[in-house]
């Protein structure tokens, strides 16, 4: 795209068309005056220090991705200091605003579900079926935007990273939202698409619970939206942690599989983590999840350490060295080994 046409299309920028302010600058709504087609234009920030490696990072990722429930772009332009994404305009905005602002309509359950189903559909397509591995590293509420149907589509590719199946990701630099990034990425740095799945899994939280993954806020036992639920999960009241807005108007199936989903996907160990399509099967009916899905995961996680262990490494896993529930997952994980 030409800077002249965007700079019309935007009517120059003009506050009013201002649709959002993001990490990486700010994002306008304009009409195309070629086509008059409505289009969201991203405006990589002076500021930003990373925008040109970001920018040229979602061009490289965004541009040849093809799936329904990813925002898709349209093209760019650069021109001197001037970073400019466009995209498909999301008419609902996003997810985030309509979870935690009074200024638009509430979401039903059926609808939280659907856009659930979508961000999972997409992740399985980013993960292993597109011709590389694709990892988000950004998945958030904010992140995933409404079309005009309320179909959930994830945006935002400034932080993916891209490598060839079969191969290992390499070390980077820690970035992310607090409550959404993966323990073992402080560790290791390297961002793979188990944290991915937890980012997802707070996300399934925060649409049941209509909470964010992280309220510093809240009294000390509700901080963390992870640990919140699990300690009703404990005590056989997940069912309590449901947004209140829905007023109980949801499926009691469907709410328990989301919040125990939720839960395992979040885990703060990587290795107990689904893969997004197991999640996906889960959400389509096609696997069944139990009640006991700690005890279920825990239970084959023993079976492949100790098949590492016959393999010849030192490692011997059993039930004994391995606590399902912390006190708080934030300084303790769930699976605690005994190495």
């Amino acid at each position: 795209f030409s800077y002249k046409d965007l700079y019309k299309a935007t009517k120059g920028f003009k506050e009013r068309e201002l649709l959002g302010i993001g990490g990486f600058g700010e994002v306008y709504k304009g009409v195309l005056p070629s086509s008059n087609e409505q289009v969201a234009i991203k405006r990589v920030s002076h500021s930003s220090k990373q925008g040109m490696k970001e920018f040229i990072a979602e061009i490289a990722t965004m541009g040849r991705l093809r799936h329904r429930n990813l925002v898709q772009l349209l093209g760019y332009c650069r021109r001197k200091g001037e970073l400019l994404l466009v995209y498909d305009f999301m008419a609902n905005g996003s997810l985030d605003t309509f979870l935690f602002t009074n200024e638009k309509m509430n979401l039903n359950w059926s609808q939280r579900v659907k856009i659930l189903k979508g961000v999972a559909s997409s992740l399985v397509y980013l993960h292993e079926d597109w011709e590389q591995v694709v990892i988000h590293r950004d998945i958030k509420a904010s992140n995933v935007l409404l079309d005009a149907q309320l179909n959930g589509r994830l945006g935002d590719f400034g932080l993916a990273k891209f490598y060839d199946h079969g191969s290992n990701p390499r070390t980077t630099r820690l970035v992310g939202t607090i409550g959404y990034i993966a323990p073992e990425l402080a560790r290791t740095g390297k961002p793979t698409a188990g944290s991915d799945v937890f980012a997802f899994g707070n996300l399934m939280l925060e649409i049941a619970c209509g909470r964010r993954p992280f309220e510093p806020e809240k009294s000390p036992e509700e901080v963390i939206l992870y640990d919140w639920v699990l300690e009703y999960w404990k005590i056989g009241l997940i069912l309590q942690t449901s947004d209140p807005r829905l007023e109980g108007n949801y499926v009691v199936e469907e709410m328990e599989l989301i919040l125990n989903l939720g839960l395992l996907c979040a885990n703060p160990t990587q290795e107990i983590r689904p893969s997004m399509r197991k999640v996906m099967q889960y959400l389509d009916g096609n696997a069944s999840l139990s009640n006991n899905f700690f005890d279920d995961a825990t239970n084959s996680l023993i079976t492949a350490q100790n098949q590492e262990s016959l393999n010849g490494t030192s490692f011997q896993a059993s039930s004994d060295n391995i606590s399902i529930v912390s006190l708080s997952s934030s300084t303790k994980s769930i699976l605690c080994y005994g190495r």
